[in-house]
C-alpha cells in the first residue's frame, strides 16, 4: 500500500467533538465492528470528515487510515521510526 508522501496533521482526538473508531486492523473486534459500519465512505476526526482511503497524522505521532468508517493504526509518522 502505498502511503503518500503529505500527510495531514489532524491533531489529538477532542472528546467533545465526532470522531471515528481508532483500532488496530490485529484487535479482536475488529472485524465485527468494520462489518457494522461497512457502508460509510468516511471518517470523522473532530467534526471533520475524510474519505475512506485517507492517511492522517494524529497529534501522538499514529499514522492513521481511514477505512470505510473506522481510523486503522498503522504505524508511526516519522519515516525514520515507523
Amino acid at each position: 500500500m502505498a502511503i503518500p508522501q503529505s500527510i495531514p496533521n489532524i491533531g489529538t482526538p477532542d472528546p467533545e467533538a465526532k470522531t471515528s473508531l481508532i483500532m488496530e486492523e490485529t484487535d479482536e473486534k475488529f472485524s465485527e465492528l468494520a462489518q457494522s459500519v461497512e457502508d460509510q465512505a468516511i471518517c470523522y476526526f473532530n467534526n471533520v470528515a475524510y474519505d475512506s482511503g485517507t492517511f492522517a497524522c494524529s497529534g501522538s505521532g499514529e499514522l492513521l487510515r481511514c477505512e470505510k468508517g473506522i481510523w486503522v493504526r498503522e504505524g508511526g509518522c516519522d519515516p525514520d521510526n515507523p
